[in-house]
């Protein structure tokens, strides 16, 4: 038996703003002369976004008027932050879950685990069980949590389904990736804050994982997960909790670390799974950011073609953390694009997680 992706559904939050708008609103909020002005607009139009949906936002008809949102009046504390994200969070993972169902054709009544997949906020009883109730779901699925491992979350959401699949012939797995990073917009001036907050933006996303050797045709199988530590990289990302919400940190290393260790450990991991990297059809590559998508087709000696997807997804709904890869993978799904495919997303360690699907 191999895991076979039944179905793929992905959602947004309702109301969007372009990235020119939400650079007007962001820069009254962190700039405080005018050379910090010119630097910070540089930062938001080559963050590669083109705009974004975001559940802060009040409304979305008008250039600006609405727009200032949740957390453009004032600074909210990370209790603030949190109870927006237990408010939102529920019914945007339903509707990611309800499209993947029914993209799938399975019914909720046969799901035996619940993967679950979030960074960017806490509550108990979380979305977990709202999906139960409201899909709804057996009382007895199994529930697993994978938290606040960032980027790469849902390829590690991937792996814990795959093992379930491989216990139980008989399993099916519904995971649910979902991050509502728009609430942790910083203040004042920090270079790196400006990036995150000129990147980051809220999303959900689910599969529908089982057992299958029938053919269904340009539906993915996962063959294999990878994972490897850069060595002394510790410092390049990290995800810590704030009195302000949770503060992110991107060093400028991490190209350059990508560019040097990514290589070498992926024709290994490959090659023990019979490939090479001439024989790879496709990419779905975590845009992180302009530069880690660079930095990964410096490294394995791509054109900006090969990682088109990611260019696309990343201008059209901004870097979503965990769900990102599943919205790259739906697109090249229904592109019909050369397989096998390899996804790669990266991590606080700083991780590198892949993904083998054919």
């Amino acid at each position: 038996m191999s895991m076979l992706i039944a179905g793929i559904g992905t959602a947004v939050p309702p109301h969007r703003i372009s990235q020119v708008d939400a650079a007007e609103i962001a820069k009254q909020y962190s700039c405080e002369t005018a050379a910090q002005e010119r630097l910070f607009l540089t930062l938001y139009r080559r963050a590669g976004v083109e705009g974004r949906n975001c559940v802060v936002l009040n409304k979305s008809d008008g250039p600006l008027d609405g727009r200032q949102s949740f957390y453009m009046s004032s600074d909210p504390t990370t209790l603030d932050r949190m109870r927006k994200y237990e408010e939102q969070a529920g019914s945007l993972a339903v509707a990611a879950c309800k499209a993947a169902l029914q993209d799938a054709a399975i019914a909720p009544g046969r799901m035996t685990h619940l993967v679950t997949v979030s960074c960017s906020g806490f509550y108990a009883p979380g979305f977990d069980i709202g999906l139960v109730k409201q899909l709804p779901l057996p009382s007895k699925v199994a529930r697993t949590h994978i938290g606040f491992m960032g980027c790469q979350g849902a390829l590690n959401g991937l792996r814990v389904a795959r093992a379930f699949l491989d216990a139980d012939s008989s399993a099916c797995v519904l995971l649910c990736a979902l991050e509502l990073c728009s609430l942790h917009h910083q203040y004042g001036w920090d270079a790196d804050k400006v990036v995150a907050n000129a990147l980051f933006a809220d999303g959900a996303a689910a599969v529908v994982a089982i057992n299958d050797e029938s053919t269904r045709p340009h539906r993915y199988r996962v063959l294999a997960s990878g994972s490897t530590v850069i060595d002394d990289s510790e410092d390049a990302m990290s995800w810590r909790i704030g009195n302000q919400g949770f503060e992110m940190s991107l060093s400028p290393r991490v190209p350059d670390l990508i560019c040097e260790h990514l290589r070498p450990w992926l024709e290994d991991w490959l090659k023990h799974h019979g490939l090479d990297l001439a024989r790879v059809g496709s990419w779905a590559v975590h845009p992180g950011g302009p530069r880690i998508l660079s930095a990964v087709s410096e490294a394995m000696g791509l054109d900006r073609l090969a990682l088109d997807f990611s260019h696309q997804v990343l201008a059209d709904h901004g870097n979503m953390s965990s769900p990102t890869i599943l919205f790259i993978l739906d697109r090249l799904d229904k592109a019909e694009t050369p397989r096998p495919c390899v996804g790669l997303a990266f991590g606080p360690g700083l991780t590198v997680e892949a993904a083998l699907l054919a």
